[in-house]
């Protein structure tokens, strides 16, 4: 673990590097105060245990102590406090300042190393809290099985979209997918297959959508799919080219390689204008319907009342026009 010394006594700087390389730490040593916070709040890979002076130029420890607890955007660095004062006042001080520990000198290296031990076991649980928290809020966003966003939330960041799009005078695109005759494969081949399905399925959505847009499960073999900022002249060319790596080569499975196709509704919402989430859903869903009635593995664009008509793409996007 790589640990920060910081004190402006070279000798005793010297001292403890070798003692705590010997202790196969990989130290980072420097001479003031402002160069330890520098050292514990700017790289990546910063040290996360920090043995720091109490007197040093510049910063002194306790000032170090605060300015780090101040940033809390970086992950938990155990600090403790090295001084000769032994006041309990001195005490109470340094360590509400933010340091975890204090250390009177002279001390005794097998209990530095004892408490730099307990320093270590407090950052490996921050670890693992930190780990249940982000599993937890995964779990909570994420859809169990295909690992895509989960209808509550992409129904949300949909809105999101929606109402940045209207703002801005931009375009979202709304897709709306369905896996074709989905349960003859769960009753063909079984559950497990299915989920292979769905997995992979999922798995080539996401490998055709720029990194910020997203892809959500809708519900059973439904997908939302949501084009941020997308050039509305290009909305439907790019919800066929995602239909296409759907079936463009089959997905291996247990039961062997099966081929799967997806039928897709499409709404571009600047032809829309400011209609509300719930009717724009609907309005791809009828496109979706309508792809599924045309015989399937199709893209329908849904158009407004005006010139209602959902125009079709089969094979290419050429069939459109």
């Amino acid at each position: 673990m790589k640990i920060l010394i910081a004190d402006d006594d070279p000798l005793s700087r010297r001292l403890l590097e070798k003692t705590l390389l010997r202790a196969a730490y990989e130290v980072v040593s420097v001479a003031d105060g402002r160069q330890a916070l520098t050292s514990l709040t700017e790289p990546e890979d910063a040290p996360r245990l920090a043995l720091l002076d109490w007197m040093m130029p510049e910063l002194d420890g306790p000032s170090v102590c605060r300015a780090v607890r101040q940033r809390h955007n970086q992950g938990y660095a155990y600090l403790i406090l090295l001084t000769s004062r032994e006041s309990k006042e001195d005490v109470v001080a340094g360590l509400e300042s933010g340091a975890d520990d204090y250390l009177i000198k002279p001390f005794n290296i097998d209990e530095l190393k004892a408490r730099l031990r307990c320093g270590e076991r407090i950052l490996e649980l921050e670890d693992r809290l930190v780990e249940a928290r982000e599993e937890m809020r995964f779990k909570a966003t994420h859809d169990d099985l295909t690992s895509l966003w989960n209808r509550g939330v992409i129904m949300d960041l949909l809105a999101r979209e929606l109402a940045r799009s209207q703002r801005e005078n931009g375009s979202t695109v709304l897709i709306l997918g369905d896996i074709d005759h989905f349960k003859a494969v769960n009753d063909t081949h079984g559950h497990l297959v299915g989920d292979q399905v769905l997995r992979e399925v999922s798995r080539r959505m996401l490998h055709s959508v720029r990194s910020y847009d997203f892809v959500g499960r809708y519900g059973g073999e439904e997908f939302l799919i949501v084009l941020n900022n997308c050039n509305p002249d290009y909305g439907f060319k790019r919800a066929d080219e995602i239909r296409t790596s759907i079936n463009d080569r089959p997905i291996q499975t247990d039961a062997g390689p099966l081929r799967i196709t997806m039928s897709f509704g499409v709404l571009v919402s600047r032809d829309w204008g400011s209609r509300p989430t719930d009717e724009l859903l609907r309005e791809v869903d009828a496109a979706l319907y309508a792809a599924k009635a045309s015989g399937r593995n199709c893209t329908m664009l849904a158009k407004p009342p005006q010139d209602r008509e959902f125009v079709p793409a089969e094979h290419s996007v050429a069939d459109s026009h």
